[in-house]
């Protein structure tokens, strides 16, 4: 599996209807700055303690805004179960900047 997606490849999905969660790992006020609804919110560090509140029985692929992210995020998940966890190439600064302009840029 390709640890990275780009953003065009999670529109592609997102318009096929795939199954997928998009995990926003920014700190809040990021997220009320800009985001790609719909998405769910776990600050990074606070994923160790609430990745949980994830399904990792679920068809779902993980996807996490950076690198630094990914890492930790990968590591968590797998400890937990996840198998299908990537991260989007550029963030919400290339998907405002490829897919949707009306997201704020910052």
């Amino acid at each position: 599996m390709n640890y990275e997606i780009t953003p065009q490849e999670l529109r592609q999905r997102q318009e096929r209807n795939e199954e997928l969660l998009l995990l926003d790992v920014r700190e809040l006020w990021e997220r009320q700055t800009a985001s790609i609804m719909p998405s769910q919110h776990i600050p990074m560090a606070d994923v160790p303690v609430r990745v949980k509140e994830l399904d990792p029985e679920s068809a779902h692929h993980r996807l996490l805004s950076s690198w630094r992210a990914f890492v930790l995020g990968y590591r968590v998940a797998a400890q937990e179960g996840y198998q299908k966890v990537q991260s989007m190439s550029g963030g919400i600064e290339q998907w405002s900047r490829q897919i949707d302009p009306n997201v704020p840029r910052y």
